[in-house]
């Protein structure tokens, strides 16, 4: 019996990731309960937000897939992931993203996005070697920067919190945001969206700082509040709004 069961869910994760393979298309089951929220999909997210052409539709696509894996909400993951293919994230990107988030939003997050990647995976039949490998040759570190980010947080936290610190340097930042199947820009929008998604604006400003010496613009920093405003929720938004607004108006100066 506990097998049947198992093996139901797996069924049903599987036929969700055929059924709902384009998030743009009318859902039979959402008019049946919420008729305007179908009038709100179809008119104001993908008829205007995700035709904004402050972000390209790649960029939302990766900021979608942060949220929904950040906020553990799997039941549209199928689709979004099936439509970020559609926009030219590679299997590769998604695999790191997953990777990232989970030390971002949790290894349990990360893995629950697992069990659904895989399926889509494997409709899509992408193999192993399309996926960046466990150990590749890490992009250059930033000597500089680093040290300076080593130095800060470690004078901070280091003699009180050793083992974060020292994780934070070996692991995160001379590793994880070394991987080259994500670009460091790509990282910095993965993050500042996972960040306002788990409402953890206190982080923002270092990240969104980090963000923009990686290559992304205000304007596009903006557009992805924007566009998670419907993804994550207005209060998400608005507490990170006063935040990124302050690293704004600190780099103008």
């Amino acid at each position: 019996m506990k097998f049947l069961v198992m093996s139901l869910a797996s069924l049903s994760l599987f036929a969700s990731s055929i059924v709902l393979a384009d998030p743009t298309k009318s859902r039979p089951d959402v008019p049946s309960v919420a008729p305007a929220l179908e009038r709100y999909k179809q008119e104001t997210i993908f008829g205007d937000l995700w035709k904004r052409p402050g972000l390209s539709v790649r960029d939302r696509s990766i900021a979608t897939l942060a949220a929904l894996i950040t906020r553990n909400q799997t039941a549209e993951l199928p689709e979004y992931l099936n439509y970020a293919l559609d926009n030219g994230v590679k299997p590769s990107e998604i695999s790191e993203i997953v990777t990232h988030l989970a030390f971002y939003a949790g290894w349990g997050n990360a893995m629950g996005a697992i069990t659904v990647a895989k399926e889509v995976f494997a409709t899509q039949k992408i193999a192993a070697d399309q996926l960046s490998p466990a150990m590749p040759k890490l992009l250059a570190l930033n000597d500089v920067a680093e040290a300076d980010r080593a130095k800060r947080v470690g004078d901070l936290y280091g003699a009180v919190f050793p083992g974060v610190t020292q994780y934070t340097t070996d692991v995160l930042f001379r590793d994880l945001w070394l991987r080259p199947a994500l670009a460091p820009r790509d990282r910095s929008l993965v993050t500042i969206s996972s960040l306002v998604a788990s409402g953890q604006v206190a982080q923002l400003t270092g990240h969104v700082t980090i963000g923009m010496n990686n290559g992304l613009t205000q304007a596009e920093i903006s557009e992805a509040l924007t566009h998670l405003a419907f993804y994550a929720g207005w209060p998400n938004v608005f507490s990170a709004m006063p935040v990124v607004k302050e690293v704004f108006e600190k780099r103008a100066r």
